[in-house]
């Protein structure tokens, strides 16, 4: 086999060598070649750290402490950072040399891939592979829309589903959909009101409901029996649903998938992505029924009327590939359900003692902690002010202290939500259990007991919030 040797006067690239001299410039870089406003954000509440290395659900940086990860990378490191075995496959995969992307072949591993993920839901047949979890949306958009013949597709109020123009027409935020329409004729009905949902589909003009069995933004789950009313509900009319589980999937809420906590549902169209990456290869997956694709793909004709340029490339096959074995070796979905079943019910211990925290919900390794109006004077004039400034401020009250104080990276789950949601790995257990509760505690102790830190920094989020109107 020939190699190629670098041209005479030419220097071979060295991503170490160029990371170790520009590394330090990486706030200032951003500021000035991509998105402005993140690095601004991330100096105003504290989050501009320089995080060197990565395993598993830990980050340390150049001083070598640890912080804990409570967000997974939205969801996409469902078995942490740098696992082993994914790991492994891809540098095996880089060492076959495979033919890959001839875009006139059939390669093995997409077929495999679909193969392994079918197993987890045996009344689908089929699977296009994509890039990204709004692609496979977009994908089920599509096929959804030319399976029926008809033209809209019903979402759920506060629901996401992706930021391209197709998924951002089934996108319940009015934050996100702001000043990019017109849109899809896309319509949104409450989660879980069957009669809303019935009206719509009497008008015989749509195609599906796409819904997240429990949604990301401020982690509302669908009402028990909703999913399956739903289900038959859209068949009786023609329609087909589809299930979102970009986050829910592979194993997040304790089950493979989300929509299996419901007896009875079997769902024409499930979207996957994020955590079937291992975190190193974009990579998403529709599956759906057989009559459905063979009606997109309904002649020779239309062999590529619906394709991807990196779709079913070999390193995202085989980084699903080692995920799937992953999940199943080591167990990942019991695992996920027992420590989110201990977790949420530490969590849940809370609400009692202390004012501030509303409700604990949410299924597996997906948890959402709610604040809410206290009851005493002195906290309750606090919460006002912050109210009035913009809602959703003391939740960033709360994560802003959980990664400077403690090291624990969380989010907010959603703009003007007051509510913190955790997606950890799915690797995590008692130890971080543990931490995580004990930080959280420190930091309610903190809030009741009207600690000067917390909300000195509170009337600096109120004077940022103000100033953005």
């Amino acid at each position: 086999m020939t190699t190629v040797e670098p041209a005479a006067g030419t220097e071979e690239f060295d991503l170490g060598r160029l990371l170790a001299e520009r590394g330090a410039e990486r706030y200032e870089l951003h500021a000035r070649h991509l998105n402005h406003q993140l690095p601004r954000m991330l100096h105003t509440i504290g989050f501009d750290k320089v995080y060197e290395r990565a395993e598993g659900a830990y980050f340390w940086d150049a001083d070598g402490d640890d912080y804990l990860d409570m967000l997974a990378g939205f969801g996409v490191m469902g078995l942490g950072r740098h696992h082993p075995v994914v790991r492994k496959a891809l540098h095996d995969v880089l060492d076959a040399r495979l033919a890959d992307l001839t875009r006139f072949d059939c390669q093995p591993l997409p077929g495999l891939l679909a193969e392994k993920l079918l197993t987890h839901s045996p009344h689908l047949d089929r699977v296009f592979f994509g890039n990204s979890g709004t692609e496979a949306v977009e994908t089920a958009l599509k096929f959804a829309r030319y399976a029926t013949g008809r033209p809209r597709v019903l979402y759920c109020d506060h629901a996401f589903h992706g930021l391209t123009t197709g998924s951002l027409s089934v996108n319940g935020e009015p934050g996100f959909r702001d000043g990019f329409a017109p849109l899809l004729p896309d319509t949104a009905v409450p989660l879980g009101d069957l009669d809303s949902l019935a009206r719509e589909l009497k008008k015989g003009d749509v195609a599906a409901l796409v819904v997240e069995p429990i949604q990301g933004k401020g982690v509302h789950e669908a009402p028990p029996g909703y999913l399956r009313a739903a289900q038959e509900l859209l068949h009786r009319h023609r329609a087909l649903l589809i299930v979102d589980e970009v986050q829910t999937g592979l194993g997040r809420t304790g089950d493979f998938y989300a929509y299996q906590h419901e007896d009875g549902v079997e769902p024409d169209l499930v979207c996957v992505a994020k955590a079937l990456s291992g975190g190193y290869v974009p990579v998403g997956a529709t599956l759906g029924r057989e009559w459905i694709f063979k009606k997109v793909y309904s002649s020779m004709d239309r062999v590529l009327v619906h394709s991807a340029s990196f779709g079913s490339n070999a390193q995202a096959m085989a980084a699903g590939l080692a995920v799937l074995s992953v999940m199943e070796n080591e167990q990942i979905v019991a695992g996920a359900r027992a420590t989110g079943s201990l977790l949420k019910s530490r969590l849940a211990a809370l609400v009692d003692k202390y004012e501030l925290l509303s409700d604990v919900r949410g299924r597996g390794l997906m948890i959402g902690i709610e604040f809410g109006r206290p009851k005493s004077l002195k906290l309750r004039s606090r919460w006002t002010m912050l109210q009035a400034a913009r809602k959703g401020l003391f939740a960033q009250m709360v994560v802003v202290p959980l990664l400077q104080r403690h090291r624990i990276l969380t989010q907010v789950s959603g703009d003007h939500l007051e509510v913190i949601k955790l997606i950890p790995p799915l690797v995590i257990g008692e130890r971080e259990v543990d931490r995580f509760v004990e930080a959280f505690t420190a930091v309610m102790d903190d809030a009741h007991g009207g600690g000067g830190l917390m909300w000195d920094f509170g009337k600096t989020l109120v004077k940022q919030a103000v100033a953005n109107r």
